[in-house]
């Protein structure tokens, strides 16, 4: 396992190798046959109403995340999301004794499961409590690192405060529909601000109590077809089902895409530029029914541009690559009386985003203020939410300011 995130480059650095390869994974999740849990696989822990609340992280997302953190003997961490313990027991391993990590948990079987673990692994000095994750755990702080292994809306207060002078925050971002594993670190100001240090794509279970976001989907219909906006605006969800009956003539693109541009890519460069677009979600059982950029078979969906009238959809000409990260043709599908102009529209977009050197995740720049500061005039488009106000563009500035 860690041979092979080393040559795909997910592990780059000494401190994190050697972590990998003292800390026994299969401690960790004692259910599973040894080979299984060194499979470069995310493995759900515990279900409530047939929904995945905990996991044991894909060990690359892991690895991605941990040198993110650039982490240093000596330093004082707080992980919220304790899950299984092992990423908390790899943490230790890299702050060493002169270090100490706090890993708390929202749910206590968790906790008490995650004890269990590091006791297996003969891993000391880890602190575990049951707490509310949006309250970090203030009796430590302030922390040199905060990390996340769980997807947040916000910035909550508390993580600001717990942290010390010239930390690092690292959680799983929501940034209008796609989730980013970002490391911000504590800048001085004024006013006081998080700079975005790096930016990845990522996947985790969302955090719950307090901190929990708000759902930023719909259903359309029973049979697995729901819709995305990024935000929580007023949607006729009847006018869409019926501007999905009335589909116009599709228009092929010279850009190819791959499924990985659903979330990243060109549809996280739309979803930041443009407010009025939104994603179409099809779950496996209906993408053989549905538009979607990712294979027959698999939970996915695709990028669209929606008016009050009309709607245009991207969609693949023919089936998209069983490869997530093979581009294949796509077109743009008109739906509506207004379906025709919104084509062009996207179609263009798509164009633009193309020429700009097809911008991805990795590149967007972030900084992040408190909800009642003003970021600096022209620094680029603001994505307000309840406590943090994000500033985002790319390197070139391809973000037009205003969005809200």
């Amino acid at each position: 396992m860690v041979s092979g995130l080393i040559a795909s480059g997910r592990i780059r650095t000494r401190g994190v190798e050697r972590a990998f390869r003292a800390v026994p994974r299969h401690l960790f999740l004692p259910e599973l046959p040894s080979e299984q849990a060194y499979q470069d696989e995310a493995v759900a822990t515990k279900w409530v109403d047939g929904v995945a609340v905990s996991s044991a992280s894909q060990p690359s997302m892991m690895a991605i995340m941990l040198e993110q953190l650039e982490l240093r003997p000596g330093h004082r961490v707080l992980e919220i999301g304790a899950g299984t313990g092992y990423n908390a027991a790899l943490m230790s391993e890299v702050v060493g004794p002169a270090g100490s990590v706090v890993a708390v948990d929202i749910d206590e079987d968790l906790v008490q499961s995650a004890g269990e673990h590091l006791a297996a692994a003969g891993v000391p000095g880890v602190t575990l409590a049951t707490r509310d994750g949006a309250l970090g755990y203030p009796e430590r702080a302030p922390y040199d690192r905060i990390v996340l292994t769980v997807g947040s809306w916000d910035i909550q207060p508390a993580w600001w405060r717990q942290l010390a002078p010239g930390g690092r925050l690292l959680l799983p971002l929501s940034v209008r529909g796609s989730q980013l594993s970002v490391a911000l670190d504590l800048m001085p100001g004024p006013p006081p601000y998080l700079r975005g240090i790096s930016v990845r794509s990522c996947a985790f279970v969302r955090l719950r109590g307090q901190g929990a976001g708000p759902e930023s989907s719909r259903p359309l219909d029973t049979d697995g077809l729901a819709v995305q906006t990024g935000d929580q605006r007023e949607l006729d969800t009847a006018g869409l089902r019926a501007l999905l009956r009335s589909p116009g003539d599709e228009r092929v693109s010279s850009v190819k895409l791959a499924a990985v541009d659903l979330w990243d890519g060109l549809g996280l460069w739309l979803a930041v530029r443009e407010p009025n677009v939104c994603r179409l979600l099809v779950s496996a059982a209906a993408s053989d029914r549905s538009p979607s950029l990712l294979p027959v078979g698999m939970d996915g969906g695709t990028v669209a541009l929606l008016g009050e009238r009309g709607l245009a959809v991207v969609v693949p000409c023919g089936h998209a690559s069983a490869e997530l990260d093979r581009r294949f043709p796509v077109a743009v599908r008109p739906y509506g009386p207004d379906g025709a102009g919104l084509a062009d529209r996207l179609g263009g977009l798509l164009g633009a985003w193309a020429a700009a050197g097809r911008p991805s995740a990795a590149e967007l720049r972030m900084r992040a203020y408190p909800s009642d500061t003003t970021p600096p005039p022209g620094a680029g488009s603001v994505l307000r939410k309840a406590h943090s106000q994000l500033v985002l563009d790319w390197p070139d500035n391809r973000v037009a300011p205003g969005l809200s």
